[in-house]
Parts: structure tokens; C-alpha cells; sequence
């Protein structure tokens, strides 16, 4: 767990916020037996996480891929390489949701905005070398040309629920 005690408060307070915006259908089926404290969540998503990325194409249109998420300090991270479709349009429109699945154990729904930490042409982001320092630990010093190939981003979430209606099976799996 990368979360400082102030992360996770936010974190908490975020996914409160959220549940308790949401439509009545969607809190019938996700309640407060039903998904994971802020705690729970940072302990459940570690290492990397496959995401369902949506971004939004000039004519309004969505787009879905596929990206390698990191959920660190109470948000996603994750990287495309610089040429693709999806880079072009989170950087003329940053809104994005991710969604991470596990089977019907687990499901993390995320709104937000999508930062871009390692401008080919700006400044990176004041917490960029800690980013990279741990993508290359996980990854390796040597999979990419880390400032040239590829593209890192943080979304920072305005919304975000968690669905895990067996918590204890849950925690069991990612134990082992």
C-alpha cells in the first residue's frame, strides 16, 4: 500500500460522495455491504490492473480500449504509447472513465480527467520521476524508451464506486 493516511481520506470521502450522488438502481445493487472502504480498496488493487479506458473522439463518440492500470495513491494510473488514437484524444479532451473488472467479485467504476505526467514538450509532472521510478521497478529499466515511446497519465476522479458483494473472498484472493 503506496497511500499516505491524507490519500486515503480523500480516497474515502470520494467514494462516499459518489455513491451517495448516484442513481437509486445503483445503490440498490452497490451498498455499504456490498463495496470497500478506501483501506480495503488500496489493499485490493495492487500491482498492475487491466482497465477498460473510455475516451471521447472529436465528434463526441466514445472509444473503449484496453490499458495496464496502476491504482496508486487513490487514483489510476496508465500509459499508452505517444502515437495512439487514445493519447490524441485525451490530450484535445482529458474526460475519461476506466472501469476494472474481476469476474463478479469486483468492480471499480472511475470518472475523471486525465492528466498527462510526461509531456513530450512540457514540463512532467512534480511527482513524475517517483511515477517512473516505480513503472520501471514493476516494468524494467529497459521495456521502452520511457521519455520518447510512451505516454504515463493520472486520472484524477470526480466520481468512483466499487462494487464487491463477497468481500472476504475477495481479500482471500488477492492474498494469495
Amino acid at each position: 500500500m503506496r497511500e499516505t493516511a491524507e490519500d486515503l481520506k480523500e480516497l474515502q470521502a470520494l467514494l462516499d460522495a459518489s455513491l451517495s450522488r448516484s442513481a437509486s438502481h445503483l445503490r440498490s445493487i452497490i451498498n455499504t455491504e456490498r463495496t470497500l472502504t478506501a483501506e480495503q480498496l488500496t489493499q485490493v488493487l495492487t500491482g498492475m490492473c487491466t482497465l477498460a479506458l473510455s475516451t471521447v473522439t472529436a465528434k463526441g463518440e466514445p472509444r473503449i480500449s484496453g490499458v495496464d492500470g496502476h491504482f496508486l495513491h487513490g487514483k489510476w494510473y496508465f500509459g499508452t504509447a505517444r502515437g495512439a488514437v487514445k493519447a490524441r484524444h485525451l490530450a484535445a479532451r482529458p474526460a475519461a472513465s476506466a472501469a476494472h473488472m474481476r469476474g463478479e467479485d469486483l468492480g471499480v467504476f472511475t470518472h475523471g480527467k486525465a492528466e498527462i505526467l510526461n509531456p513530450p514538450d512540457g514540463e512532467p509532472a512534480a511527482d513524475w520521476p517517483d511515477v517512473l521510478a516505480y513503472l520501471k521497478d514493476f516494468y524494467g529499466e529497459d521495456l521502452f524508451d520511457w521519455d520518447n515511446d510512451v505516454v504515463y497519465y493520472r486520472l484524477h476522479p470526480h466520481w468512483m464506486t466499487v462494487y464487491a458483494p463477497d468481500i472476504a473472498k475477495l481479500a482471500a484472493a488477492s492474498q494469495s
